[in-house]
């Protein structure tokens, strides 16, 4: 079992990272969702994932999240093969949680070093503030 911490990391950086542990068979929790970030210009993020959101009928679907780990669960399920049983059975191994639950605060967290926003030299957006401007209500 390995637990990732997404604080101050990129999404889909480390998206790849989980879903690879997932396709090898490795459950896979990722705490703190909520502080992943999202590289590029702020508006036109939360014009990209609102879009997302109001596409389609709200009553038939295609339904998009709009809280931090249900993104997150997306973003790893569009990685993982989703119409084969092997993606399928990957994606049930992935546990996301905003903030760090009692159980899991005592464990040693990985970070990818790649993934590193610190060193990001453009602007960005975390996934807290995109699900804020998304529409979602903050229970975080």
């Amino acid at each position: 079992m390995k637990i990732y911490d997404a604080e101050n990391q990129i999404m889909g950086r480390l998206s790849t990272v989980v879903a690879k542990n997932l396709l090898n068979g490795e459950n896979v929790i990722v705490v703190n969702s909520e502080k992943a970030v999202l590289s590029g210009n702020p508006k036109m993020k939360k014009g990209e994932y609102d879009t997302r959101v109001k596409r389609g009928d709200p009553f038939k679907g295609p339904f998009f999240p709009k809280y931090p780990a249900d993104i997150f669960r997306r973003t790893v399920r569009g990685m993982l093969p989703w119409n084969h049983a092997k993606g399928r059975n990957a994606f049930r191994k992935l546990k996301v949680f905003i903030g760090v639950p009692e159980e899991y605060e005592k464990m040693q967290k990985e970070k990818v070093q790649f993934a590193d926003a610190v060193k990001l030299k453009t602007t960005y957006i975390t996934l807290g503030e995109l699900s804020t401007g998304i529409g979602a209500k903050k229970r975080w």
